[in-house]
């Protein structure tokens, strides 16, 4: 079938930027000083200070317009729905961040509660996480260790060590929130632009991997004491296989037998999640029956299972953090901090996508998501710091799950707060003989979505092997350095993949395609149209000073010879014909001179090969009059690139080769301006809005006319 394609048609001058200037007049547009900057942002009226209010306290603003009939009975559906699921994973994250079961309640608690009053997206559920709780747990493992005395902090004196840890963790959560606060009135939200996908999947398939790990001893029913800083997985494995021979065995067939029934219903609730009202709560349903087995059968002293035991009734008093836990934790708190805005950023913009609203880096870092774009001045860590929960952000399998049982507003999240604290001040008794590997084998089996993230290795090999590095480097330093060296080292081989992408463009000579005002990479098509005597070269990045030498070589190879080794050549051989000259010698002839000295001075349009006069004078011969440069992919050129390039043009012109820069961002242009790049040889008329009014100009209108 033959596809109709429309024609078009256009009649105008052939335009350089000179005379497109003089036939189009251009505003030039007065720039805002930062003084004005100042002024527009500290100015403040009635409507301002409303929207302040309304910002900093969404709650008001969705509070007004709530439909109670059409929407109450799905926010207490979905909030039951969600609490269920929160109340097991801060229970099973909380054996990450090495505390009490109990603790995880709280972080199901506090932050959920911020989150209802300065949250205003209508979609995200708050609470522990697991790679953020592992990350936590690093640092109190290093700071408690579990065999050994801890570290010489004077506020652990008089603490238990489960106290001890609580301090520490719920110390190390506030100064990530504050390190996270510091982002958002810094602006520097843009950091997050950062963390690729590419390099997020690597970092969390890693945490993964160490989830993993930390959980066989729980599953395994081993007493393997918590290792941190570089190797730590290997070390833990090897003392995990020492123990091999010491596994209990009633706590290795009940985590199998509730992985396996866990990871099924699972699949099921995945499979027919459309026709499900709500997903089937199996975390819950496993757990209760764990409990029940194992006070019925008395598991703790009968097959010696290491169970939850005591746990806290209530709410403790608020705590001030640490300030030696401050000190010691500072360099692990802000990859712990950099990895929670990302996550936060990550899943707003999945909800943002859904449901049409936007999202702003520099206003996650204050409530982790901002449809409304509103300004924070508290965060959900330093509120449940306070109180003694540990790090939390958003999760995506929780807020699928609010989302999909039909959660429209934050009063899903209170009821799920609600239900964590009943938990946590009434029923927690209920949870004391719940064992250990229980909630191990949980964590292992929502590990599924995180390690299947394995199978995106093969596809980046096929599809972007530079971002394939990206990812194998980011995961393999991360399982073997720790996750926050991790993190840095995936961070500098993101920033090496993108200096080689800049400083190594793939540079190509563009052809004409007959009959059209298109021009094409030459290596890519049969038939094409290429003028002797003209070479278009383009580079598809910024010219900056790690890359122009790379621009100036590519050029040279483009256009097969040195200017500057032609312009030294013709001028050694000048001086020796003139040195004859005034010899009188015989052996050059007249003519020979003459046409010698024609050449020197005019256009070159000859064959490449040297000439070889009489007396062994070689005069280098070039078969180029027109160099078109496309500069529609230079973003900007520095102080060093415009060096070099006012150079390179400098030589190609003094051998008698036009040039001629097309289609140059009005922003370079400008800058080309103001750095006093033009001169008496290099004028602004060398550049051309498009690369076909440039070859217009080279040929005349009828050698490049549309067919």
């Amino acid at each position: 079938m033959v596809t109709l394609r429309k024609q078009y048609a256009v009649a105008r001058p052939v335009y350089s930027e000179d005379s497109f200037a003089e036939d189009h007049e251009k505003i030039y547009r007065q720039r805002k000083t930062i003084l004005d900057h100042m002024k527009e942002y500290l100015t403040c009226d009635s409507k301002r200070a409303k929207n302040a209010v309304l910002s900093l306290l969404p709650i008001i603003g969705w509070m007004r317009i709530y439909r109670v009939r059409e929407w109450l009975l799905g926010d207490v559906v979905s909030g039951i729905s969600t609490g269920l699921v929160a109340i097991m994973q801060g229970l099973a994250f909380s054996l990450l961040a090495s505390l009490p079961p109990s603790y995880g309640l709280y972080t199901a608690f506090f932050p959920m509660l911020t989150y209802f009053f300065l949250g205003s997206s209508r979609h995200i559920s708050v609470g522990s996480f697991p790679v953020l709780s592992l990350m936590v747990g690093a640092v109190v493992t290093r700071l408690v260790p579990e065999n050994g005395p801890p570290a010489n902090i004077t506020g652990f004196e008089g603490l238990t060590p489960d106290q001890q840890r609580v301090l520490v963790a719920s110390s190390v959560t506030f100064l990530m929130g504050i390190f996270q606060l510091a982002m958002g009135i810094l602006q520097v939200g843009f950091m997050v632009v950062y963390l690729s996908d590419t390099l997020v999947s690597g970092f969390t398939t890693a945490a993964a991997v160490h989830i993993l790990v930390s959980q066989l001893k729980f599953v395994l029913g081993l007493t393997v004491p918590g290792i941190s800083g570089p190797l730590s997985l290997i070390y833990t494995l090897e003392k995990i296989f020492v123990q091999i021979t010491s596994t209990n065995i009633c706590d290795l067939v009940m985590s199998i037998v509730i992985m396996v029934v866990v990871f099924i219903v699972k699949e099921l609730n995945d499979r027919y999640k459309a026709k499900l009202p709500v997903p089937i709560p199996i975390e819950v349903i496993t757990t209760i029956i764990a409990c029940g087995v194992s006070y019925g059968f008395n598991f703790e002293k009968i097959y010696d299972v290491d169970v939850v035991g005591k746990m806290v009734s209530g709410y403790e008093s608020p705590i001030a953090p640490n300030m030696e836990v401050f000190q010691e934790s500072a360099v692990e708190a802000f990859p712990i901090a950099i990895v929670g805005f990302a996550v936060a950023f990550s899943v707003a913009k999945v909800y943002s996508i859904k449901h049409d609203y936007t999202i702003d880096g520099n206003q996650v870092s204050y409530i982790y998501i901002n449809p409304l774009k509103p300004k924070r001045f508290l965060l959900l860590n330093i509120f449940g710091a306070s109180f003694r929960s540990f790090a939390a952000s958003t999760a995506l399998s929780r807020t699928a799950v609010q989302e999909s049982s039909g959660g429209k507003t934050q009063i899903a999240g209170l009821i799920s707060a609600m239900m964590a604290m009943i938990v946590t001040v009434a029923l927690g008794f209920l949870l004391e003989p719940l064992p250990r590997s229980v909630l191990g084998a949980l964590v292992i089996v929502n590990l599924k979505g995180m390690l299947m993230q394995f199978r995106e290795i093969l596809y980046l090999w096929r599809r972007d092997k530079p971002e394939c590095v990206v990812w194998v480097g980011t995961c393999l330093g991360a399982i073997l350095l720790g996750l926050d060296l991790g993190l840095a080292l995936g961070l500098g081989v993101e920033l090496l993949t993108v200096v080689f992408r800049t400083q190594f463009p793939r540079c190509s000579v563009l052809v004409n395609i007959p009959g059209t005002d298109l021009y094409r990479d030459r290596k890519d098509y049969l038939h094409i149209l290429e003028p002797k005597g003209v070479k278009i070269f383009r580079i598809p990045s910024p010219i900056f000073f790690a890359n122009i030498e790379f621009f100036r070589d590519k050029l040279v190879e483009a256009v097969g010879f040195n200017p500057l080794r032609v312009l030294r050549k013709r001028n050694k051989a000048l001086r020796k014909i003139k040195k004859l000259l005034q010899k009188k010698d015989d052996a050059i002839a007249e003519r020979g001179v003459r046409d010698l000295l024609h050449q020197m001075t005019d256009e070159f349009c000859m064959n490449v090969e040297d000439t070889e006069l009489t007396a062994n004078i070689n005069v280098p011969r070039v078969d180029l009059h027109s160099l078109v440069l496309d500069f529609s992919a230079v973003s900007f050129l520095d102080s060093s690139a415009l060096k070099g390039l006012k150079t390179t043009l400098t030589d190609y012109l003094r051998v008698d080769v036009d040039v001629y820069v097309v289609s140059c961002d009005a922003c370079v242009l400008e800058k080309l301006r103001s750095c006093t790049f033009f001169d008496d040889e290099i004028g602004t008329s060398m550049f051309y809005p498009t690369l076909h009014d440039a070859m217009l100009h080279v040929h005349g209108l009828s050698a490049l006319q549309l067919k």
